[in-house]
């Protein structure tokens, strides 16, 4: 899908400020209200916003630790890993995984209140999972820059 410069423009806004009037949106992005509020809901429509929520400071809410966790399932059957999957999926301290290639077959981007806490979510539940042959804890000791939002600079050109 290639997106339009004002599209463009209105997804970079959003992205930066998702609580925006659709009138300040227009203004900013230099169309009018109606137009303006018609892409909005077009690019809701075909899924290219997602949706729209808050940006938490997880160190203020109690998520000191951050850990990326490779992990190598001992089957590379489509059933093993789907069963990885949905049973990753359910897990709240996994805010994100991904099937990646290379030396690993997951990576997994775990959060826990502190070091104790995430020791007995790695030996309790992720060592646990279906298939898992090895796991890789590496973890966190500065972010210097999360997402915060997707490059959208080389889209248009």
């Amino acid at each position: 899908m290639s997106l339009s410069k004002a599209e463009v423009k209105i997804l970079a806004q959003l992205q930066q400020e998702g609580r925006i009037t659709n009138q300040q949106l227009a203004d900013k992005v230099g169309m009018s209200a109606s137009p303006c509020w018609r892409m909005v809901r077009k690019l809701e429509s075909d899924e290219v916003i997602e949706g729209y929520r808050a940006v938490l400071n997880r160190k203020k809410i109690g998520l000191n630790v951050m850990v990326f966790v490779r992990v190598i399932i001992d089957s590379h059957s489509e059933a093993q890993a789907r069963k990885f999957e949905q049973e990753v999926i359910a897990l709240h301290n996994v805010v994100a995984c991904y099937s990646i290639g290379g030396d690993s077959d997951f990576l997994l981007q775990v959060v826990a209140a502190d070091l104790d806490s995430y020791a007995d979510f790695a030996m309790g539940v992720v060592r646990r999972l279906p298939g898992i042959k090895e796991m890789q804890s590496m973890f966190v000791l500065k972010e210097i820059k999360g997402l915060s939002a997707w490059p959208l600079g080389a889209l248009t050109g």
